[in-house]
C-alpha cells in the first residue's frame, strides 16, 4: 500500500475559525477524516501540521526514508521559504503542492510560489478536494 504524508503548513491549524468566507467551515480535523474516509483503503496516510518552518523542513527530509510522497499545502510559506524549496529539491520522492484558495486569483503576493518549480505539479482553488486530486495523483501514479 502506498505511504503518503499529507503536511499542513502555517496557520492551517485554524481551518474553520479563520476567514471561513476564503477557507470554508470545515477544520483541519474534518479534512484528515475525510481524507482517510475516502482513501483508506488505497493509500496509508499520515498528517502533521506546523507553524514553524523548521519542523516542515525535518520532516520532509524524514519523508524520504518513510513515505512514497507529499501533498503539501505550505501555506504562506509558498511565497517565500526558499529553505522548504531547497528541502523539496533534495528529496527523491515527489511533492504535490495544494493549496484550499485560489492564491492566483488573490493578493497579488501570493501568486509567486517558490516551492512550484520542484514539486511535480501544484494544484490550488478546490477546497479540501485539491488534496483529494493529490492523491489521486498518486494512486494513478502507482497503479
Amino acid at each position: 500500500m502506498t505511504k503518503l504524508l499529507i503536511l499542513n503548513g502555517p496557520n492551517l491549524n485554524r481551518l474553520g475559525k479563520r476567514e471561513p468566507d476564503i477557507y470554508g467551515k470545515s477544520s483541519l480535523k474534518d479534512l484528515e477524516e475525510e481524507l482517510r474516509s475516502n482513501f483508506a483503503e488505497q493509500l496509508e496516510l499520515s498528517f502533521k501540521q506546523s507553524n514553524w518552518e523548521g519542523q516542515l523542513i525535518d520532516w520532509i527530509h524524514e519523508a524520504e526514508e518513510k513515505y512514497e510522497g507529499i501533498v503539501f499545502n505550505p501555506g504562506a510559506f509558498t511565497h517565500y521559504s526558499y529553505a522548504l524549496r531547497d528541502a523539496i529539491a533534495s528529496i527523491s520522492i515527489p511533492v504535490v503542492e495544494v493549496h484550499i484558495s485560489n492564491v492566483h486569483a488573490r493578493e497579488m503576493f501570493r501568486s509567486e510560489s517558490v516551492i512550484a518549480p520542484v514539486c511535480v505539479g501544484q494544484i490550488s482553488g478546490f477546497g479540501f478536494d485539491g488534496y483529494k486530486m493529490g492523491l489521486t495523483y498518486f494512486l494513478k501514479r502507482s497503479g
